[in-house]
């Protein structure tokens, strides 16, 4: 089992920036891939980024990339999620989550085991 706690959510105005982070506790060692989805009220939950544990590549959906950014410290056993120019339409619950298994891709937004409790990021106009 993989116990994940978000932090790092707030209110702020738009263009400013945040950093949210995701720390994992129990098996962390079979940890593959770790990723960020967000939900807004009313709307599906959207993948945004994900990042091998073990660092390398990794993926952002289009409609962030440029202003985020996903990093990994494995001594920390935490993941990272920098966003900048933040926009109202970034307003949502930031989810993270971790998967065991090695196959998927990173743009791959399915076989997710873990998830975090969520993080809310509220950005005004």
């Amino acid at each position: 089992q993989v116990q994940l706690v978000e932090s790092g959510g707030g209110l702020v105005q738009a263009g400013d920036s945040l950093r949210l982070s995701c720390t994992a506790s129990g098996r962390t060692f079979s940890i593959a891939r770790l990723g960020w989805f967000r939900q807004a009220p009313g709307t599906e939950r959207e993948f945004v980024s994900a990042v091998r544990w073990k660092g390398g590549a990794a993926y952002y959906a289009d409609s962030v990339r440029g202003r985020l950014t996903i990093s990994t410290d494995n001594a920390e056993n935490t993941v990272y999620l920098q966003l900048n120019s933040l926009r109202p339409e970034d307003t949502a619950v930031y989810y993270c989550a971790a998967d065991h298994y090695s196959g998927w891709g990173l743009a791959s937004s399915i076989g997710y085991d873990y998830w975090g409790q969520g993080t809310q990021v509220t950005v005004s106009s």
